[in-house]
């Protein structure tokens, strides 16, 4: 929805009638309110609605649409996409066919920059695929290696391998994901460069032979190769290494005729530095990507329009020369997912979203408050870009925006964003891929005061109980300037600053004064009150409450953790497991989830088949602990 929002925004601005494709889970979204004209193409499933290119194409000619965008996912790299707009004569705002062909396949792509000149990171991108053979090239190439979906795109079909032992394993896993995500498991090796840095060019060419590059974006922030922060210019990038990497970039482009706008992404060396001589071809995304607004800030350009025209036959508009950096860009991927609990997405109504409107903030989203954040697609809520003078200053304004942000309903990475934005590591430029994960215990170290949570949340719900507030509530902060009624043993007000004990239904919470200085918000839904401490986000219920969200496994049951598909089962009926043993793995939101058993026992009963969708805390399989102390027992 967010790409298709930012799209019609552009299209509007010059002139152009806009036509929305739509699933069924889409039906109410912001992208189809603001469409001038919104068509219905099929199911909440992307395979039977967003990935039916021949549908819509079919709408394009119902609806007289001249051309079609095909946005930064699901069809924007289809070859056979392109070729079908190619042939019904509708212009496809994109490279040509050929181009996508040539730089669809990793492999193929790699061996066609090293024929262009263009620097590649050794490994083995060849056809053979025994596990053994390829087992061998990693041994040859040497460890730590990168296992990667030769169709692939966005870290689906990627597995980094330390040693030799973990090979057969991550093989099998990128396998399965690659033949999920794109219906081809074709794999090959790299050698995993060190203190990766990820930095791409961002290219355009018309079809009149000119090609510019508009510098270059830092992606390194990353989290399972899920880019999260992006900013331009990279920090600590010269003149000349500018200079060679966009001159790289451009010659990638130029070797396959390309036309509209794409991204040469390129993989740096970093543990001295950025230098000419220290970075390789990854791969090319013939596509706008989702980071591109901090190129357009710097840049002052916007890359739709420059699409647009190039599609319509019109030259670019400057030429590199003409092309200047202005200040530093940064942007932050707003998702609804829960850090706390190994990022799993989350999903439901959106009872709050304010995003902050500051100075030097631009916000793309595709949601409204009260939208459904939906299991089926990305679960991206927003992206928030930031531009300033400098990078201190771009990084310091997009701080404030997240932090004056609200979001109530599912769980988002909001804290952990600002976390990121302030690590003075990140602010000195020392960082690479890896830092992510090797900062995380202290990405993750803020931890609200969870009985503060608790005791705002039910201080509400009396409230709400005794019809002394609406029903539906704006956000509004718990140390407001009006004070609150007292309200038994619980007394909360603007002047004291203070909270105490509460009593509700029996469950008795007891809680210390606490300083006025947290950012506390609380947010009413029918569902209880959702409430929000320096952005991290509680569900407050009676006559309890719960904020592990993870589920009681003591009588067996284990459950879905997540909407999605479900990819592998690697247990059947009558099986005896152990504590720790794979049980499952679910597919959703670009992401996969390794489910294990937290009991020993035999598996009674399997509700479900490779392939289906499940329901988040959905029971999957169900074990019986008695029968293993039985079995086990008896052994003895």
């Amino acid at each position: 929805g967010e790409i298709a929002c930012r799209i019609i925004k552009t299209a509007k601005r010059m002139g152009l009638r806009t036509i929305s494709v739509y699933s069924e889970a889409d039906r109410n979204t912001l992208h189809v309110k603001l469409a001038d004209e919104a068509y219905l193409i099929g199911k909440a499933p992307a395979a039977e609605s967003y990935l039916l290119g021949d549908v819509i194409i079919e709408v394009a000619k119902q609806s007289g649409a001249e051309c079609i965008h095909p946005g930064y996912g699901f069809l924007s790299e289809n070859v056979n996409f392109a070729r079908a707009c190619e042939t019904a004569g509708i212009v496809f705002v994109g490279p040509s066919a050929g181009a996508i062909e040539s730089m669809g396949l990793k492999d193929k792509a790699k061996s066609l920059m090293v024929r262009a000149g263009v620097p590649v990171v050794p490994g083995y991108h060849g056809d053979n695929q025994d596990p053994a053979f390829l087992e061998s090239q990693a041994l040859k190439i040497g460890y730590p290696v990168l296992i990667k979906a030769v169709a692939g795109g966005g870290g689906k079909g990627m597995r980094k391998v330390e040693n030799a032992e973990g090979f057969r394993a991550a093989l099998q896993s990128a396998k399965r994901e690659s033949i999920s995500s794109f219906a081809n498991d074709k794999v090959l090796i790299e050698k995993f460069v060190l203190n990766p840095r990820h930095v791409e060019i961002q290219i355009f060419a018309d079809n009149h032979g000119n090609i510019v590059h508009v510098f270059e974006r830092d992606c390194s922030l990353q989290r399972r190769h899920q880019k999260v922060i992006e900013e331009a210019p990279a920090p600590g990038m010269s003149p000349e290494v500018r200079r060679a990497m966009g001159d790289a970039a451009v010659k990638a482009a130029r070797s396959v005729n390309y036309s509209g706008a794409g991204t040469v992404e390129f993989i740096a060396d970093g543990r001295n530095g950025l230098k000419s001589d220290g970075f390789f071809f990854m791969e090319m995304n013939t596509r706008l990507q989702v980071e591109h607004p901090v190129s357009e800030a710097i840049s002052g350009h916007d890359f739709v329009e420059w699409q647009f025209n190039i599609a319509s036959g019109k030259a670019l508009p400057v030429s590199q020369n003409e092309l200047k950096i202005d200040g530093h860009a940064v942007e932050a991927r707003l998702y609804a997912e829960d850090p706390d609990h190994d990022f799993l997405p989350s999903s439901g109504t959106l009872w709050a979203l304010d995003l902050a409107n500051l100075e030097g903030i631009r916000v793309d989203t595709g949601v409204c408050e009260e939208d459904e954040v939906s299991p089926w697609y990305d679960p991206m809520i927003a992206k928030i870009i930031a531009h300033g003078r400098d990078r201190k200053e771009a990084m310091g304004r997009l701080a404030n925006a997240l932090k004056k942000s609200l979001v109530a309903g599912p769980k988002t990475n909001l804290s952990f964003l600002v976390a990121l934005v302030e690590h003075k590591s990140f602010l000195a430029g020392e960082f690479d891929t890896g830092f992510i994960e090797l900062h995380l215990e202290e990405l993750l170290g803020n931890k609200p005061d969870v009985q503060l949570a608790a005791s705002a949340g039910a201080a509400v719900l009396r409230e709400q109980k005794s019809a002394q507030i609406e029903s539906r509530l704006k956000p509004v902060s718990i140390f407001d300037e009006t004070p609150w009624n007292t309200l038994d043993s619980f007394q909360l007000g603007a002047a004291r600053k203070e909270l105490y004990s509460v009593d509700i239904e029996g469950n008795v919470l007891d809680v210390m004064p606490v300083s006025s200085a947290q950012n506390v918000d609380v947010v009413l839904s029918p569902s209880g009150v959702y409430v929000i401490i320096d952005g991290k986000q509680f569900h407050v219920q009676e006559p309890s409450w719960d904020s592990s969200g993870a589920h009681d496994s003591s009588d067996g049951s284990i459950t879905a953790p997540m909407h999605g598909k479900l990819t592998a089962l690697f247990v059947a009926e009558g099986d005896y497991v152990s504590v720790g043993d794979q049980i499952f793995v679910v597919e959703a939101m670009k992401m996969e989830h390794s489910v294990t058993s937290p009991l020993a026992g035999k598996i009674m009963d399997i509700g479900v088949t490779v392939g289906d969708q499940v329901v988040q805390d959905s029971i999957i399989v169900q074990i019986d602990p008695e029968v293993e102390a039985k079995t086990s027992a008896t052994n003895i």
